[in-house]
């Protein structure tokens, strides 16, 4: 499998699931999320899959300082409704890594593990995005903007040759690769990109 070797210099998340941990599928709960594994399963990289990931990072680190975050203990809230601009694909990446959903997560077992009902949207927040501890109802609000992080200049006129679908297999190629370098760019500039509100 081929991939832009920058997706292996991003850090992981770290995560704790007392679920994963019953069910026996990781000793003691215990995995990570990588970048690479949250572009295979929105199938493309791009600046919002970036932001989503590097919401939920910064996010988990500012709330569990010294240990894995806790998946399935962690609510989420949008400004946004689910079906405005690009929420969902936002939405999808956060609710990988923490588990929360809104209404179509897993129901739990006994009363405990559930996973639904942790995700709204339409709240009245000015951020992009609020992550809360539910064991401590500590929050922090966190606004992604790319903005800062230009597209190549190249891009547009080699996306309207793919549109008119007279763009050549080189030229294909080259748009990917300048969306993947501004892609990279973002993760190299996260201090300009993101801002926490706490």
């Amino acid at each position: 499998m081929s991939y832009p070797k920058f997706y292996d210099e991003i850090e992981n998340i770290k995560v704790k699931d007392a679920l994963s941990n019953i069910l026996g599928t990781f000793d003691d709960g215990e995995y990570e999320f990588s970048y690479k594994d949250v572009v295979k399963s929105a199938g493309h990289s791009c600046p919002t899959v970036a932001g989503a990931y590097l919401m939920t990072l910064t996010a988990l680190n500012y709330l569990y300082p010294d240990t894995r975050a806790i998946r399935g203990d962690i609510k989420v809230e949008f400004k946004e409704d689910l079906e405005d601009g690009v929420a969902g694909v936002i939405a999808n990446v956060i609710s990988q890594i923490t588990g929360a959903t809104d209404k179509s997560g897993f129901k739990g077992l006994n009363g405990r593990f559930a996973r639904h009902s942790l995700m709204n949207f339409n709240s009245n927040i000015d951020s992009s995005a609020r992550f809360t501890r539910i064991d401590t109802d500590q929050s922090i609000d966190i606004v992604y903007n790319p903005s800062s992080v230009m597209a190549n200049p190249n891009m547009q006129p080699l996306m309207q040759k793919m549109m008119q679908n007279t763009a050549t297999k080189e030229e294909i190629k080259e748009f990917g690769n300048l969306w993947q370098d501004r892609v990279m760019r973002i993760f190299e500039n996260i201090d300009n990109v993101i801002k926490i509100i706490k």
